[in-house]
């Protein structure tokens, strides 16, 4: 996509409020002081002193920002060119707002969001991939009957991927794989014996000679890799939730239901994550999946970015690109395309961008019901249990996630990760069995569970293509 057109044409300044001021929200705000035609004069937190201490954090001025918390007070800040710090959306949703960008990450908080968003004919950058997998189809359809869009945001990996994906797809290329590296890198230092991963460092005296695959089986490396490793995290919850959103996008599955994750180098992606007749680890083809960047301290991260592994088409072709510098398999039967990259906040303009000026999503224009990410129990748990989620990964100890084919909600039918969070349970779940719908105590306000029951209806009723 050739962006240029967008900037500095000064005929239009799309103005967008900013829901969540974290790190993805802060960066966010900062680009908005600095990206011809982006204006984020809005910022909406837990409280407005929050918005407020966000907005001086890049740089405005204390003068130029306005607390408020009516929306007299807010439209007055508007009047008057002020940055405007609110501690409800409700507050600023009246506001002359093209884009609302949800970035809490909280699956109650940021259905709310959405919905309201969508209600005041905003559109919705949506950042808080938590919603987007329980009900993101059935909210791009509701913003569609609104004359709105809802789109995953470039500068995270969903987004990302799902351009790289339809790009490969337009060149004709055959997708074996698509996915991401995970968040943090696994660092090995051979000399210590150790891999460091997310600040923590482990010992990991297994490790030995396991770190180039070389003439190695590929199945038999992954699997004495991870056997090393053990004592570190091998699956988070928010990858599976980001390929979640991938496969409804995309309409692709994984190759098993809590993915592969290999431990690999950026090198050996395509001879791991290939067929097995190729030498490789899945079972099918044009399926997505994760895996963890090893490298050595001062080598390269794949710095969470997004790749494709394609089938090699016409040998002189590939053997060229080989040349080049392309990552091919080691039987050159398969090739990784990447891009090494996601700039989370700093990104999100293009997004802005694209559905602002062009009223098109940077996912699919109508993404299906494909996939369900759903919980599982990792341990026993007894009726009674509230399934707290929390943490930087947003996951629930003792639980966790799949990927499943598609389903409508139902008594027995595995519940949505984000729909079991933060519930109690109303009957035993024992270790290894799905958390189902009749296990959970629900709360009818709950406008997670209002929204994934009207995207059911709407599939049931044909309206939205699966």
């Amino acid at each position: 996509m050739n962006y240029h057109g967008y900037f500095g044409r000064g005929d239009r300044t799309v103005e967008c409020c900013i829901i969540g001021t974290g790190g993805f929200g802060r960066s966010f705000l900062a680009q908005g002081l600095v990206v011809p035609g982006l204006s984020v004069r809005v910022a909406v937190d837990r409280t407005s002193a929050i918005a407020a201490e966000s907005l001086r954090s890049v740089g405005i001025a204390e003068a130029d920002i306005r607390e408020c918390h009516t929306l007299d007070e807010a439209r007055s800040a508007w009047d008057a060119g002020a940055f405007i710090a609110a501690g409800h959306y409700e507050t600023v949703a009246a506001l002359p707002v093209s884009v609302v960008v949800e970035a809490t990450g909280n699956p109650e908080v940021g259905a709310h969001h959405a919905t309201r968003a969508i209600e005041a004919g905003c559109h919705v950058a949506l950042v808080s991939k938590e919603v987007d997998s329980v009900a993101g189809p059935g909210l791009a359809d509701m913003a569609r009957e609104a004359g709105v869009i809802v789109s995953p945001v470039d500068g995270d990996q969903p987004s990302l991927l799902i351009g790289l994906v339809t790009w490969a797809e337009i060149l004709g290329l055959e997708i074996v794989c698509a996915g991401k590296s995970s968040e943090y890198d696994f660092v090995y230092d051979p000399e210590a014996g150790t891999i460091e991963c997310n600040g923590t460092v482990h010992d990991v005296p297994d490790f030995a000679g396991l770190a180039r695959l070389g003439d190695a089986a590929a199945p038999d490396m992954v699997a004495r890799r991870s056997a090393a490793t053990a004592a570190l995290p091998q699956r988070a919850v928010p990858d599976l939730c980001e390929m979640t959103i991938v496969a409804n996008a995309c309409g692709m599955q994984p190759d098993r239901a809590d993915l592969h994750c290999p431990i690999a180098r950026i090198d050996e992606v395509p001879s791991i994550l290939c067929e097995a007749a190729d030498g490789g680890i899945l079972k099918n083809t044009g399926v997505l999946d994760v895996f963890h960047c090893l490298r050595e301290p001062g080598e390269i991260s794949f710095a969470g970015g997004v790749f494709v592994v394609v089938r090699c088409r016409h040998e002189e072709t590939w053997d060229l690109l080989r040349d080049k510098g392309h990552v091919l398999s080691r039987n050159g039967r398969t090739a990784m395309i990447f891009i090494p990259r996601h700039l989370l906040g700093m990104e999100a303009a293009t997004t802005v961008f694209e559905i602002a000026l062009r009223g098109v999503s940077s996912g699919a224009e109508r993404p299906g019901h494909h996939v369900d990410l759903v919980a599982v129990a990792d341990r026993d748990f007894p009726a009674g249990t509230r399934l707290d989620m929390g943490g930087h990964h947003h996951s629930i100890d003792g639980v966790s996630a799949q990927m499943v084919p598609g389903a409508r909600l139902a008594p027995q039918n595995p519940a949505p990760f984000y729909i079991a969070s933060n519930r109690v349970l109303a009957s035993d779940v024992k270790a290894g069995d799905p958390i189902r719908m009749s296990d959970l105590v629900l709360d009818d306000d709950s406008e997670l569970l209002r929204l994934r029951r009207e995207q059911d209806r709407r599939l049931a009723d044909s309206k939205m293509t699966a």
